[in-house]
């Protein structure tokens, strides 16, 4: 009988190859318009670009880029999900496991294990034993298009596991399997020679079933059979879609979905400057370390000028260059905001008349061109994560933290040491210093504008991290350490996660290790990990614009075919943190004559960190709903103070303050007029005990 089920399966699959007939499903039409799309764009690749209609940003790609996601036939049929969770704990098999901690459930590509060996999170499925018996199977719970199966070795700071070859065997009822043959001959692929490079293997033809099994045949001589898992295919059309993915998410906006090399990335913000002239500008705020342009556009009523009274805000993404989502993601937030104002969204034309808007897309593009050549699926976890020289940019900065509570202890802060606008050190500025040639662009970037709030997108994880990301001790590698705006920061995390659409969804799959949704999809950065030099303390520490961290997918480099739901999960959030923006206090500082006062200190009664005022004496000042009593200060001017109201509805309260000028200060300018000095009590003294005697 076995015969008899081993040919009724070969059937079964050979007329699924050759396309049984059936009527087209959702999944077909969309599958057909996928490959057809990517058939139109190698073709399209020898033609001249058409001219974009109106409203709408043309699907262009150069001739020399180069398909994200490695070869073509990988990329026809994407992954199945194991990375990015669309495949769930219970369609993961094995034959056995050394513990939960390292269950099937663990088996998914680029998963981290935690700090500690044997706990419930480790990095990757390893079987119970170590024969060639065992193996790992995922159910795709519908019939799919086999193509390919990419492998990594166990994720370990102690341990090396990893296996160097094996067999895949294919199923319709998990009962009858058939091993991929190479002629008469079981087909054997090499797999990995150490834990972390992702290897693909792709069949010598595609193959149709529902269940795929990864059967280990040799491993790693002084490890154990340990793997990570992502399986490539494309779902069959099923008439009844009784199969269809769950919480399937599409989208209704005409953005471009893909992967942008960093010359289509200069040419779609082209494109989206054209559509909307009047409304953005293209500038660079410096080079990488190969000579490539930083690239931002600004969306605003009146690029190239700040406003007075108008908050300045900025999104970055792409630090981390193996981190691609962030990046993908303002690319399509500059093109939806283009089209949103041109259609006349009032929600959008209201942000744009009233914020400057300045999106970064890429800080890092060094580090993109070397995880983008390797592809989505093996890139790895770390390929392109730092910059050329080898730095971390994101945590590349100066580390004021230090400087301000050295400060502190020594009981200098208010009165020889200012508790914000904390000054770099004289060694970050010297050419000798270990700094990134994109972090002194930053540095001097963040400088020139007087920004308010900024984000920066991040990968491999859903969680919003705010200041500060540095813990007191220095021993800790993970303790909660609170800014002096704790709770105006736990608002702006909590604003993005909330309508995020999975950050605070309890029910799930964590990433990695931790489970964020406990705290609502945010978490103080220290808490979390300690790191020094971040791009949130310094930001916080040295200029006046608040920054969080927002991890926006568990997959750092998602296949191109995510990328419509990725937005969908973040669309929202993206627009509801910039407008944060106008919570708080605003106003301008100005002398009794009525011209702005630069650099005056604005203090909140019972927080322990002051705001400056910016060139023309306009501030902003992010605060929580309720009542505050200002103080300003400025050198020359007498001290102002007063109590201002924030509302729980978004814009902000004004709060504006003339000063005029301090006694001391007209003295010093009459003495200064008829060229006298000052004398001092003492002096006058000295000159009555002459006279007397």
């Amino acid at each position: 009988m076995m015969w008899l089920q081993t040919l009724l399966l070969l059937g079964l699959v050979g007329c699924l190859l050759d396309a049984c007939s059936g009527h087209s499903s959702d999944d077909e039409i969309f599958w057909k318009k996928f490959l057809s799309r990517r058939h139109y764009q190698r073709v399209s690749e020898k033609r001249a670009a058409p001219t974009p209609a109106a409203g709408k940003v043309p699907k262009t790609r150069s001739a020399a880029s180069k398909p994200a996601g490695g070869s073509d036939s990988a990329l026809d049929c994407p992954p199945l999900g194991l990375e990015t969770l669309k495949i769930d704990d219970f369609q993961l098999h094995a034959s056995s496991m050394r513990h939960y901690g390292l269950g099937p459930h663990r088996g998914r590509l680029n998963i981290q294990g935690g700090l500690y060996e044997d706990d419930m999170y480790d990095g990757g499925w390893c079987a119970g034993r170590s024969d060639p018996l065992q193996w790992f199977e995922v159910d795709a719970r519908r019939l799919m298009k086999f193509t390919g199966v990419v492998t990594q070795g166990r994720s370990s700071l102690w341990l090396s596991d990893w296996v160097s070859s094996y067999k895949v065997l294919l199923s319709n009822d998990s009962h009858s399997w058939v091993t991929l043959k190479n002629g008469s001959r079981d087909l054997i692929f090499s797999a990995n020679r150490e834990k972390e490079i992702p290897v693909l293997n792709l069949f010598p033809k595609p193959v149709v079933a529902r269940y795929i099994r990864i059967n280990p045949r040799s491993w790693y001589a002084s490890g154990g059979i340990c793997m990570r898992v992502e399986i490539m295919g494309c779902p069959m059309p099923d008439p009844n879609n009784y199969y269809r993915r769950r919480n399937e998410v599409t989208t209704t906006d005409n953005l471009d979905f893909r992967h942008h090399s960093y010359k289509e990335m200069r040419q779609l913000m082209k494109v989206v400057n054209e559509m909307c002239p009047k409304i953005t500008r293209i500038y660079n705020i410096g080079k990488s370390y190969n000579g490539q342009k930083l690239y931002a556009i600004e969306i605003s009523d009146n690029p190239g000028e700040h406003e007075l009274g108008e908050p300045e805000f900025r999104y970055t993404a792409g630090s981390h260059g193996n981190e691609v989502l962030g990046r993908e993601l303002l690319l399509l937030l500059m093109q939806f905001m283009c089209q949103e104002y041109l259609s006349g969204n009032t929600r959008i034309r209201r942000l744009v008349d009233e914020t400057r808007i300045h999106l970064l897309p890429s800080i890092n593009p060094d580090g993109y061109e070397k995880a983008s050549e390797a592809g989505s699926e093996l890139s790895g976890w770390s390929l392109g994560r730092w910059s050329q020289d080898g730095l971390d940019i994101h945590h590349n900065f100066p580390d004021l933290n230090s400087v301000l509570w050295e400060a502190e202890a020594r009981r200098w802060v208010p009165r020889k040491f200012h508790n914000h606008h904390v000054p770099i050190p004289d060694w970050y500025r010297s050419t000798n210093a270990t700094v990134a040639v994109e972090t002194r662009a930053l540095v001097s970037w963040m400088e020139k504008i007087p920004f308010v709030l900024g984000g920066n997108l991040q990968g491999g994880e859903l969680v919003v991290t705010f200041p500060f990301d540095r813990t007191r001790s220095v021993t800790a590698l993970r303790e909660a350490t609170p800014t002096a705006d704790d709770h105006v920061f736990r608002w702006l995390a909590f604003s993005y996660a909330s309508t995020h659409r999975l950050m605070t969804d309890g029910n799930r799959r964590v990433c990695h290790t931790d489970d964020f949704t406990k705290e609502d999809g945010t978490i103080n950065g220290a808490l979390w990990h300690t790191a020094a030099g971040s791009m949130n303390d310094f930001s916080y520490l040295h200029t006046n614009c608040f920054e969080l961290s927002m991890y926006v997918g568990c997959d750092k480099f998602p296949h191109e075919t995510e990328l419509p739901e990725e937005w969908e999960n973040n669309r929202e959030s993206l627009l509801v943190f910039m407008e944060q923006v106008h919570r708080g206090i605003k106003g301008v500082v100005r002398d009794v004559q009525g011209k702005g006062i630069a650099n005056a200190i604005i203090s909140v009664e019972g927080i322990n960190h002051d705001i400056r005022t910016a060139s023309d004496g306009d501030y902003w000042r992010l605060l929580n709903p309720g009542e505050y009593r200002v103080t300003v200060r400025a050198e020359g001017f007498s001290v102002s103070s007063k109590v201002c109201a924030v509302g729980y509805d978004i814009g902000a309260s004004s709060c504006d303050f003339v000063l005029g000028r301090s006694n001391l200060s007209r003295i010093k300018e009459i003495m200064q007029k008829f060229n006298k000095q000052p004398i001092s009590m003492r002096q006058r003294l000295r000159q009555r005990r002459l006279l007397d005697t």
